[in-house]
């Protein structure tokens, strides 16, 4: 992967983790940074994989 560009979606990642937190503590989720950390990586595979499926679909 991509190092600049995982610096990327990390950023978009922690722009709306506060949405996403407050979602989740609203439903009785509490999450510490510990327990997020699993998640983001997961969604930084995701964001990963849209791109790599945007760029070949661009060729």
């Amino acid at each position: 992967m991509n190092q600049e560009l995982n610096m990327q979606f990390m950023q978009i990642a922690m722009k709306h983790l506060p949405e996403g937190k407050e979602l989740l503590e609203k439903k009785g989720v509490e999450l510490s940074m510990e327990d997020i950390q699993p998640m983001l990586n997961l969604l930084l595979k995701v964001m990963n994989d849209a791109y790599e499926l945007g760029k070949q679909n661009q060729e």
